[in-house]
């Protein structure tokens, strides 16, 4: 075994990367030890399309919403971040439309126009207490997590209380309804992109109410609550948290695979790798989900109730991500004309008589094995917004982010489906923006299974642990062995781009070390 150091950190995704940065800076000696060839997790910016071999394109994390700013300025690593203004666009097939952004009174317009004056106040009530709720909750996200009801007496305003409690607790079905929206298709949209997005439920499921909070969670500056593009795409993010690792003394070795963490007497000791070596440290941070990190130990080594706590957390990833090369940028039925509409999140969804049916239905055919008619589509082309990634044949990256879809297709396998439903989703952009499919240059898709290939994530659940379960009830930081911890997105606050994971597991193990 080699000489002894005071950290390993096993997985370079971001939160290892951050507790890595962390403690460094404090002067301990740390080692990453990441098992691809790049560090960074789903958080990459990558060159993947052979047709279209100098565009780049974040292939696993589109956007960062979720960084607490006070993380952000701690860290100091010269992010440059490119606000959506407008942020969301809801394109129907019949004329109507939805264009978000800081221009309030065209909202208001819209809204009023293309739905009703309740639409509007339920959704100006709607922002209202959402954005009280992220005032009030937002330290708890570096801090340790207390149990939801905890974190509402301790936390929140007292109107809000049993508000918070419900929506952690519940559906976000439950938590729309309290607003009088009259337009399903409204409803759905916010649904879609905050109480899905990365979770195996739908509109009355416990836990989705969760979801929705967390990914209202947005404070980073200048951003109004909306979430922003990196410049030169998520992996800037990965590669300037490695170099500063680096800076701060940090050692990073990619291709290196732990196989196991040693322990002597219910003590991490340090970790073996698949080339045969052993490494010491008297601490080991864990970035890997919760299921592979259980797996580098024996089985005995952990209590019964510690492994009925992450079988609880076992969720299959639903999430189809389409990443795709552009020629040129499609054309809208319902606008035409360039108002912005390109560089927001554009949400496709059944017509109005159709959706509600279709977000029951079209889970209930994940749960079946089908892949459904008409899933929930988050389209983004963030080249419109951050050009840096742009080819010199001027091909625009994009991608179609697909919820839900089965991890395990029954009578049939992905191999068999994958292309064919790839089309299929492009026949439902042509049905908002005619002639899409003939922009399609190349594509590179990533359904659950080979997200769980390509990034290493147990069942292809990109968060890890559902956001369903919030704050006590993520699992902890450290773990029932002495000197070994999980940063992973398993943990609080949440699944995302959040690094919040990464900052408190170093701050418990400077604790526990005296620090």
């Amino acid at each position: 075994m080699s000489q002894s150091q005071d950290v390993i950190v096993v997985g370079g995704g971001h939160n290892g990367l951050v507790s890595a940065l962390l403690l460094a800076r404090r002067g301990l000696s740390v080692t990453v030890l990441e098992d691809k060839a790049v560090v960074g997790g789903a958080v990459r910016t990558e060159r993947p399309f052979a047709r279209a071999p100098n565009l780049g394109t974040s292939t696993g994390a589109y956007l960062l919403g979720l960084m607490p700013p006070e993380l952000l300025h701690e860290l100091d690593l010269g992010i440059k971040l490119r606000r959506r203004d407008p942020h969301y666009f809801l394109p129907t097939t019949d004329g109507r439309y939805l264009l978000f952004g800081s221009d309030r009174a065209e909202m208001e317009r819209q809204f009023t126009s293309f739905f009703s004056a309740a639409d509007w106040r339920a959704n100006q009530a709607l922002s209202e207490e959402i954005g009280a709720l992220r005032d009030d909750v937002a330290p708890t996200w570096l801090q340790e997590p207390l149990s939801i009801e905890a974190t509402a007496e301790r936390y929140v305003r007292p109107a809000l209380r049993q508000v918070f409690i419900d929506l952690c607790r519940g559906s976000v079905g439950d938590y729309l309804a309290r607003f009088d929206f009259k337009s399903d298709l409204v409803k759905a949209m916010y649904a879609v992109t905050d109480g899905f997005s990365g979770l195996y439920g739908t509109w009355d499921t416990p836990g989705t109410g969760m979801n929705f909070l967390v990914h209202n969670m947005c404070r980073l500056p200048g951003a109004d609550g909306t979430w922003m593009i990196v410049e030169g795409g998520m992996g800037s993010i990965t590669q300037k948290l490695a170099d500063a690792c680096r800076a701060a003394g940090a050692r990073i070795e990619t291709n290196a695979r732990v196989t196991a963490v040693t322990t002597q007497g219910g003590v991490a000791r340090g970790v073996v790798l698949a080339d045969g070596r052993e490494l010491a440290a008297r601490t080991v941070v864990v970035n890997a989900d919760p299921f592979r990190m259980r797996d580098l130990v024996p089985r005995e080594a952990l209590p019964a109730d510690y492994h009925a706590r992450i079988d609880g957390y076992r969720r299959d990833g639903s999430t189809f991500k389409v990443n795709l090369a552009l020629r040129g940028l499609p054309k809208f039925t319902c606008l035409p004309e360039d108002r912005g509409q390109f560089g927001p999140t554009i949400h496709l969804l059944p017509d109005e008589k159709d959706v509600m049916r279709s977000l029951l239905d079209g889970f209930a055919d994940v749960r079946a094995g089908r892949l459904p008619a008409f899933p929930t589509i988050e389209w983004y082309i963030h080249t419109t917004v951050d050009p840096t990634l742009r080819d010199p044949d001027g091909n625009h990256n994009s991608a179609l982010f697909v919820q839900w879809v089965p991890y395990q297709l029954a009578g049939t396998t992905w191999e068999a489906e994958e292309a064919r439903y790839v089309q299929h989703l492009l026949s439902i952009c042509d049905r908002f923006a005619p002639g899409t499919s003939d922009l399609v240059v190349d594509s590179f898709p990533l359904h659950p299974q080979k997200v769980e290939q390509y990034f290493g994530i147990t069942r292809g659940h990109i968060h890890h642990v559902d956001n369903g379960f919030g704050f006590a009830d993520r699992l902890p930081y450290a773990t029932p062995i002495a000197g070994m911890y999980s940063c992973s997105a398993g943990t609080h606050p949440a699944g995302s781009v959040i690094g919040a994971a990464g900052h408190n597991a170093a701050q418990r193990i400077l604790a526990d070390l005296g620090l």
